[in-house]
C-alpha cells in the first residue's frame, strides 16, 4: 500500500465520519429544550443576529456606494479672490516629524499674505525647542507661521485646536496632524469648493507613505482605504451625515463657530464636531481625488491605542449626539446611518461576548442536530463575517483596479487583526458606555517612509499594560475550544476560533527591542547621528507568509507563524537613528 493511497483513504473516512454525524437522526425525538438550553442559547442567538444587523449594513454601504456613484464632486468654480486660510498644526511630542511637517506647509502654494500658519505645541520634551527653532527658522524666509505652546494639556488636542482659533485670523481652517504631508497645491484644490456657501467641511482621502513597509501597515492600509473609500464614499454619495477625520480636511470658520466649537468631551473631537455642525444645516464635502500623504503606525501597541481610543471616542459621541440625531427633522435614512456609524463599535465587546459562548453553544447543540445550524446560525455568521471581507475588498478595487485580487492574499490578517484589537476596544467601549473617563493616548510617529527607516531605537512607543495577559488567556481558552471542536467534527467554528487563537503569539511576540542610543553630537548643534553597525540582512519572508496565508484559517500553527512573521517584518533592519535636530 502506497503512501498517496494511505491518504486518500484517510481522508475518505473522515469526511464518512463527518457525514454519517452530520445526517446521523439518533436523538432525533429524544433530546427535549430545557430551561438551562434556552438560558445558553437565547444569548447567543441575539447577540448573533446584532451582529449580523451590522454586517448587513456594511453591504449597504457598499450598495449606497454603487448606487449613488454619480454623486461626486465635480471641478470647482475659479476663484476671483482667494480668501484668507489659517493652518492649524496640533502637536504633542513629535520630535521626529514636526519639521517635515511644517517644510510641506511652507511650500504651500498659496498667497502668503493669505496664509496664517500655527504650531499649537503642547509638547512637554524637546519636541518644543525643536519646533521653536523650527518655526524661527522658517519665520525669517518670510513664511507666516507662529509658534503657540501651551503649558497644560487642557482638552487634549481639541483645546489646542480652540486655543489657537483665538488668535486665528482665517475665513477658513485647514487642519494637519504631525504625521501628515500635504502636497503644495492642497489649498488650492480644496477651497474653491467653499465657493459654495451651505459647505462647511471639506475631507481629502489619506494615502500612506509607509504602505509597504511590514505586514501590520499593509494590513492598516486596507483598513483605512475601507474607510475612506466605501464607507464616506456610500455616506458622502447618499447626502449622510460622514465625520472630518481629525486632520487633511478644511473647515469653514463660521461652521466650527456655529456648531459651538470645538468640545472635549469625547476622545474623538473631530466626529463630535462634525455631527453638530451637520446638524446645523452644514453641507459636507468629500474630495477622494485629493490626496495626503501620512505615516500609518508601525508598532503594534501604538495601532491598538489608536483603535481604542477611536472605538471609545465613537460611543461617546453617540451617547451625546444621538440623542440630538433623534430629535432633528433629518431624513429616516439620515438618522439609521448615523446611528450605525455612531454605535459600530459595540460589535467588538459583542464579537468577544459570542465567542466565550461558542463552547457552551457546541456543548448544549450537541444533540440538536446540524440541520437548524445550516438554516439558522450559518446564515447569520455568514452576514457577520463575510460582509468585512467583501468591503474591504471593494475599496481595494476602486483603489487598485489591476492588483486589487492581491488583496485575497491579506485578508486572513484582515480578519485575525481584526479579533486581534476586538479584546481592547471591547474595553475601551465599555468605558465610554459607563462614563470612565481616560486621557488622549496619542499615537507616536517615527518618521517612518521607507523599509530602511526603524522605530527599534526611538521612544515615545506606548507600553502594552496588562491586556496582554487578558488576551493570552482569552487565547488559550479558545485552544481549548478548538479541541473541543475537533473532537466533536464540529469544523465550521475551527476557522473563527483560530483567528482569536492566534492572538496569543501576537501579543507573546510583541515584545520591542531595546532603543539604542547612538553617537550624536553636543544639543547645541543639529543632530548628525553615526549610524549603527549594519545588521545581517533580515531573511525576506514575504514567500513563506503568502504561503502561510493559504492554511492560517485552518491550522492553528500556520496562523502562529502568521503573526510572528507580523511582528518580525516591524522590526526591520538596518538600524538608523534619523531623529530631527533636538
Amino acid at each position: 500500500m502506497n503512501f498517496p493511497f494511505i491518504v486518500l483513504f484517510v481522508a475518505q473516512s473522515a469526511l464518512s465520519n463527518y457525514w454519517h454525524k452530520a445526517a446521523d437522526r439518533t436523538f432525533s425525538g429524544i433530546y427535549h429544550l430545557n430551561a438551562f438550553d434556552l438560558m445558553m442559547m437565547i444569548p447567543y442567538f441575539i447577540v448573533l443576529i446584532i451582529l449580523a444587523v451590522y454586517g448587513l449594513h456594511r453591504y449597504w454601504l457598499v450598495y449606497d456606494y454603487y448606487k449613488y456613484r454619480k454623486n461626486v464632486p465635480g471641478p470647482p468654480p475659479a476663484v476671483a479672490q482667494w480668501p484668507r486660510v489659517s493652518v492649524q498644526l496640533p502637536i504633542f511630542n513629535e520630535r521626529y516629524v514636526i519639521e517635515r511637517l511644517v517644510e510641506a506647509v511652507s511650500r504651500f502654494d498659496y498667497p502668503l499674505e493669505l496664509l496664517d500658519i500655527q504650531v499649537l505645541d503642547d509638547s512637554t520634551d524637546e519636541t518644543c525647542e525643536v519646533a521653536r527653532s523650527c518655526v524661527e527658522r522658517h519665520a525669517a524666509q518670510g513664511v507666516p507661521i507662529s509658534y503657540i505652546h501651551r503649558s497644560n494639556r487642557e482638552g487634549f488636542k481639541a483645546g489646542a485646536l480652540e486655543n489657537g482659533l483665538k488668535t486665528a485670523r482665517g475665513e477658513f481652517i485647514a487642519i494637519f496632524d504631525a504625521d501628515f504631508i500635504p502636497e503644495p497645491d492642497f489649498l488650492r484644490r480644496t477651497v474653491p469648493y467653499f465657493q459654495n456657501p451651505e459647505i462647511g467641511m471639506a475631507q481629502t482621502r489619506w494615502t500612506y507613505l509607509n504602505r509597504d513597509y511590514s505586514l501590520l501597515t499593509r494590513v492598516e492600509s486596507i483598513l483605512l482605504d475601507g474607510h475612506f473609500v466605501v464607507e464616506h464614499g456610500g455616506r458622502s454619495r447618499r447626502g449622510t451625515f460622514f465625520n472630518f477625520n481629525g486632520t487633511a480636511g478644511v473647515w469653514r470658520r463660521a461652521a466650527i463657530d456655529s456648531a459651538g466649537g470645538w468640545e472635549h468631551d469625547t476622545l474623538t473631537e473631530d466626529t463630535d464636531l462634525s455631527y453638530r455642525a451637520q446638524l446645523k444645516g452644514w453641507k459636507f464635502l468629500y474630495l477622494p481625488n485629493v490626496e495626503c500623504a501620512s505615516e500609518l503606525p508601525v508598532d503594534m501597541n501604538g495601532f491598538k491605542a489608536q483603535q481604542a481610543r477611536w472605538a471609545k471616542g465613537l460611543m461617546q459621541t453617540a451617547k451625546k449626539i444621538l440623542p440630538q440625531v433623534f430629535r432633528s427633522d433629518a431624513p429616516w435614512h439620515v438618522k439609521a446611518e448615523a446611528f450605525f456609524h455612531l454605535t459600530a463599535n459595540i460589535s467588538y465587546p459583542l464579537m468577544v461576548l459570542f465567542s466565550a459562548m461558542l463552547l457552551p453553544a457546541m456543548i448544549v447543540r450537541f444533540y440538536q442536530g446540524w440541520f437548524q445550524m445550516l438554516l439558522i446560525d450559518l446564515p447569520l455568521f455568514l452576514a457577520s463575517t463575510c460582509s468585512i471581507s467583501s468591503f474591504y475588498l471593494v475599496a481595494q478595487r476602486e483603489l487598485r483596479p489591476k492588483s486589487w485580487w492581491s488583496t485575497f492574499l491579506y485578508m486572513p490578517f484582515v480578519m485575525a487583526t481584526g479579533i486581534g484589537i476586538s479584546i481592547r476596544n471591547a474595553k475601551a467601549v465599555l468605558e465610554a458606555i459607563f462614563d470612565i473617563k481616560s486621557e488622549f493616548v496619542r499615537t507616536p510617529k517615527f518618521k517612518i517612509e521607507g523599509k530602511k527607516d526603524t522605530f527599534v531605537t526611538k521612544k515615545y512607543r506606548n507600553k502594552a499594560g496588562w491586556m496582554p495577559y487578558a488576551e493570552i488567556l482569552l487565547g488559550v481558552y479558545f485552544g481549548f475550544t478548538v479541541v473541543y471542536a475537533i473532537t466533536n467534527q464540529n469544523f465550521a467554528t475551527i476557522p473563527f476560533l483560530l483567528l482569536f487563537v492566534g492572538v496569543i503569539s501576537t501579543r507573546a511576540s510583541c515584545r520591542s527591542a531595546k532603543p539604542i542610543s547612538p553617537i550624536c553630537a553636543s544639543a547645541s548643534t543639529p543632530r548628525k547621528c553615526v549610524p549603527l553597525p549594519q545588521a545581517p540582512p533580515v531573511f525576506n519572508h514575504d514567500r513563506l507568509i503568502f504561503s502561510l496565508s493559504v492554511f492560517s484559517v485552518f491550522l492553528p500553527g500556520a496562523n502562529s507563524l502568521l503573526n510572528l512573521c507580523l511582528q518580525i517584518s516591524i522590526h526591520e533592519n538596518p538600524v538608523y537613528d534619523t531623529s530631527s535636530p533636538a
